[in-house]
């Protein structure tokens, strides 16, 4: 991670991780993925959105832009923990998942078994690296 997104993410300055995320991976010009009931949202509120759809070669980049937009936000919120921001990155990589052909079981399937061959974060250890003169 580079210093100048770190530091804006310390400060939780989302405009200034936008900035620096914008210029590391180049975020679409022509829009942004938003869930399916956004335009909705929009028009309740007086405002008529432009909207198009994406093609489905177009997908997998604007997914993965949404994926560092939410985690930006999670980031950068009061409240890195909020299950609203969860839900939203899960949503993002359940639906690059889809472009794989996986449905959400078949990703929980494979966190159990990656969980089962090389554990999960229970016991909340901290790698320190290695001792001096120790093999890899």
């Amino acid at each position: 991670m580079s210093d100048d997104l770190t530091a804006a993410i310390e400060r939780r300055d989302l405009d200034a991780v936008v900035t620096v995320l914008s210029g590391r991976f180049a975020f679409p010009a022509d829009g942004k993925l938003v869930r399916d009931l956004i335009p909705d949202v929009i028009r309740a509120s007086g405002v008529e959105p432009l909207i198009r759809e994406a093609h489905r070669d177009e997908l997998p980049g604007l997914l993965r832009a949404k994926l560092e937009e939410e985690l930006a936000e999670a980031l950068c919120s009061g409240h890195p923990e909020d299950p609203e921001e969860f839900a939203d990155l899960l949503e993002v990589l359940y639906a690059l998942a889809a472009l794989q052909g996986l449905t959400p079981f078949d990703l929980e399937s494979i966190r159990e078994r990656k969980a089962a061959e090389r554990g999960g974060f229970e016991k909340c250890l901290v790698w320190l690296g290695n001792r001096a003169g120790d093999a890899a």
